[in-house]
C-alpha cells in the first residue's frame, strides 16, 4: 500500500467503517484531481473486491461494456455484457454473496455521475440494488465518488427518491492545506523551503496530481514555467477540460471564475448576475452552489452585515493564477514564468492569494494565537470612501471575532524577506481600527495583528502598535 498524507479524520472514518455491524453507502466527493480514488483504493486494499468507474460521455451501451469488462476482470470468468444496468448489478450481487459471508468487503464505484446519463437508468438501479440487497449485507461497504461534487450532494447525499436518508456516511475531500503539501512534497524527496512552498500553493494549490508534476531540484520558478508555461505544460490548458468535466453549461460557471479573478475583494450575488449576465433566480443560486461545494469559491460575509450581503470570493489558487496569467495568449512564450516573476501583476496577484491561503488557515492562525479553544467567527471589512465626513475607506482582510470579548483584527502582508513597517503604514494602521472602531460601534477589545512571511524587522518599534504578529509557519501548523 502507497503511502497516505494528511487525510487523519478521512482515514479514521474509513477504519471505523470496517467494524461496523452494518452495511455501510459512504459518499466521497471532491473535485478532480484531489485524490479521492487513491485514498480508497490505498485505505481499502486488502478489502477492496470489485471496482468500476464511469467515462466521461460514454454512451449507455459503452457503461454496461465496461462494467462487464470489470466483473470479467475482477472473476477471472468469461462475462456477458448486461443489457441493462438492473441486469448489472444482479450480477453484482449473484457474485458478491459468497464473498462477504464471513468477512467485510468493499465496492467501489467510481465517477458515479457520469454513469447517470439521460435515459440509461443508472441512478434508479442503483438505488434497488442498494435497498433491496446490499443494504441488508452486515459485511459490506459500498463507495459511490465522484467528482462533480455539486451532483453527488443533491442527488446523493440529499436526494428525495430512493436514496432519501440511504447515505451512511460521507466525505468531502479537500485539496491539502499547507501542512500537508508539505509533508506531500518530502514523501518525495523534492527539497523546498517554506516560502517555495507558499509560492507554489499560490499558484496550484494543495492538488496531489498537481503537486506530482514538480521536479526534484528545480527552483519554483523553474517549476511554474515548465508546468504553466511550456508547450506541454500540465496546467497550461487544464482549466476548461476541468470545469467541462464538472459541470453542465460550463461556460457560465467558467464567466463566475473569470469575473471574481479580477476582483480581489469578492463580489456580491448580484454584481455576478450583473457582470457574467445571468438570469436571477434558483439558477444562479444553483450555480454558485456548485462552484462552492466543488471548492472554487467561498462566501464571507462581512462584519457587521447578514447573508444577503455575502461576498463571493475565488479561492481556488490555479483558477485565479490561470486567469490571471496563463490565459492569455501572448504570455504564453517561452520563459513566461521567468518574466513575470518580479512584474507589478505578479507581485499584485501575490498579495492576493497569499491573502487567500490566509483565510483558508484561520484555524491554523488560531492555533499559532493561543486562542483556537476560544469560540469565533470570521469576517473580512470594507468600508469605502466617504465625501461627507471626508473618510478614504478602508479594508481589513481578516477579522476573527472572538468570544472572550476581543477580536484580532489581521493585516495580511505578503514579502520576499522580512516586513519593514514605516512610519506611513503604521498611520494606515491606526486609520484602519479607528474605522472599523467607528462604524462597527464594537466596545470589544481589538488586537491588531500582522501576518508575514518572515516576520517583521523592526517589530521592537511598534509592539505596543501591534501586539500580535505571525510568520507564515504559523501557516503550518
Amino acid at each position: 500500500m502507497e503511502q497516505i498524507i494528511g487525510r487523519i479524520t478521512e482515514q479514521k472514518l474509513l477504519s471505523q467503517l470496517l467494524q461496523s455491524p452494518d452495511a455501510e453507502l459512504l459518499a466521497i466527493y471532491g473535485r478532480r484531481r484531489v485524490g479521492k480514488t487513491f485514498l480508497i483504493r490505498n485505505a481499502y486494499e486488502k478489502q477492496l473486491v470489485f471496482e468500476f468507474s464511469g467515462m466521461h460521455n460514454a454512451s449507455l451501451k459503452k457503461q454496461l461494456s465496461l462494467f462487464g469488462q470489470a466483473m470479467s476482470k475482477t472473476t477471472g470468468l468469461p462475462i456477458s455484457d448486461p443489457t441493462t444496468w438492473i441486469q448489472a448489478f444482479d450480477q453484482l450481487a449473484a457474485w458478491l454473496t459468497p464473498k462477504i459471508k464471513k468477512q467485510k468487503k468493499v465496492v467501489f464505484i467510481d465517477e458515479f455521475p457520469w454513469l447517470h446519463t439521460p435515459r440509461s437508468g443508472f441512478r434508479e438501479a442503483f438505488e434497488h440494488f442498494w435497498n433491496m440487497w446490499a443494504s441488508k449485507q452486515k459485511n459490506l461497504i459500498v463507495v459511490i465518488c465522484g467528482s462533480a461534487a455539486a451532483w453527488m450532494i443533491k442527488n446523493i447525499v440529499n436526494n428525495r427518491g430512493g436514496l432519501h436518508n440511504r447515505v451512511t456516511r460521507k466525505i468531502r475531500l479537500l485539496p491539502f492545506n499547507l501542512m500537508e503539501t508539505e509533508a506531500f512534497l518530502k514523501s518525495r524527496h523534492v527539497q523546498l523551503d517554506r516560502y517555495q512552498i507558499i509560492q507554489l500553493y499560490m499558484v496550484m494549490g494543495g492538488v496531489p496530481q498537481y503537486l506530482k508534476m514538480i521536479n526534484r531540484g528545480e527552483s519554483i520558478t523553474q517549476t511554474i514555467e515548465h508546468i504553466c508555461f511550456s508547450k506541454d505544460g500540465f496546467l497550461k490548458d487544464e482549466f476548461n477540460n476541468l470545469f467541462l468535466s464538472l459541470f453542465n453549461n460550463a461556460h457560465e460557471h467558467i464567466a463566475v471564475i473569470k469575473a471574481l479573478a479580477k476582483k480581489g475583494n469578492g463580489l456580491t450575488r448580484n454584481e455576478i448576475i450583473q457582470q457574467c449576465k445571468l438570469k436571477t433566480g434558483g439558477g444562479t443560486t444553483q450555480l454558485l452552489d456548485e462552484l462552492r461545494e466543488s471548492g472554487f469559491i467561498e462566501p464571507y460575509i462581512p462584519f457587521g452585515k447578514n447573508s444577503k450581503n455575502r461576498l463571493y470570493k475565488l479561492i481556488d489558487e490555479y483558477s485565479l493564477f490561470y486567469v490571471k496569467f496563463i490565459q492569455n495568449e501572448k504570455n504564453n512564450g517561452p520563459n513566461s514564468g521567468f518574466l513575470f516573476a518580479n512584474s507589478p501583476s505578479w507581485i499584485s496577484w501575490s498579495g492576493i492569494a497569499f491573502e487567500n491561503i490566509c483565510l483558508k488557515h484561520v484555524y491554523q492562525l488560531k492555533v499559532a494565537l493561543g486562542i483556537s479553544a476560544v469560540l469565533s467567527q470570521h469576517y473580512v471589512w470594507r468600508t469605502p470612501k466617504t465625501e461627507n465626513n471626508h473618510e478614504t475607506g478602508a479594508q481589513i482582510d481578516l477579522i476573527i471575532d472572538r468570544n472572550d470579548h476581543c477580536m484580532n483584527i489581521c493585516e495580511i502582508k505578503f514579502s520576499k524577506t522580512q516586513y519593514e513597517i514605516t512610519q506611513k503604514y503604521s498611520m494606515e494602521l491606526q486609520n484602519k481600527l479607528h474605522q472599523f472602531q467607528n462604524h462597527s460601534q464594537t466596545h470589544k477589545t481589538l488586537f491588531l495583528t500582522l501576518i508575514t512571511t518572515y516576520g517583521i524587522k523592526n517589530i521592537s518599534q511598534y509592539q505596543g502598535q501591534i501586539p500580535c504578529h505571525l510568520s507564515m509557519d504559523a501557516l503550518f501548523n
